[in-house]
């Protein structure tokens, strides 16, 4: 039954994973561009009134699934993985330090900035400018921690070949 319930947690996670990971990626390589462009000619309410408070929200709940199911796998290890209190775990250690800090920024630095900019909270034309270079800056910051964080979780399986 441990091993059901470990591999359930194991693909929850990854498809939680894949789906925060891969709208990271979607907002920063695409939405972002797109804005921009339809900025110029006036036809980006499709993509603010519709796509990003959909995205948005999908984007915030699978961080955090992803780290509550990643809490859940390491189990009775959590303590020695995050707090680097066992060789065993540094690598998984760095690598959920990695996503705790993105989802700080997603729920702390992201998602209130967005509501601002998309027009969910009112707020001045100055609010939003800060807001706008608020998001941009901590979701940049989480496509960049986002390639050491996989690393990292992945190297766990792998210790020995990347840590002896």
């Amino acid at each position: 039954m441990d091993f059901i319930l470990l591999g359930l947690g194991r693909w929850l996670h990854i498809m939680a994973g894949v789906m925060w990971i891969g709208l990271l990626y979607y907002f920063n390589f695409v939405q972002v561009p797109a804005l921009a462009d339809a900025g110029k000619d006036g036809t980006g309410a499709g993509i603010t009134k519709h796509v990003a408070p959909r995205a948005l929200f999908w984007f915030r709940w699978a961080a955090v699934a992803t780290w509550i199911f990643g809490a859940m796998l390491l189990g009775a290890n959590f303590f020695n993985a995050f707090f680097f209190l066992n060789h065993a775990f540094y690598a998984i250690g760095v690598g959920a330090w990695l996503g705790t800090i993105m989802i700080f920024n997603v729920w702390v630095l992201i998602w209130p900035n967005q509501q601002k900019i998309l027009g969910l909270v009112q707020a001045t034309d100055e609010e939003k400018a800060a807001a706008r270079r608020v998001a941009l800056l901590a979701s940049r910051a989480n496509t960049m921690l986002s390639l050491p964080m996989l690393f990292f979780m992945a190297a766990a399986g792998h210790q020995g070949v990347f840590f002896g």
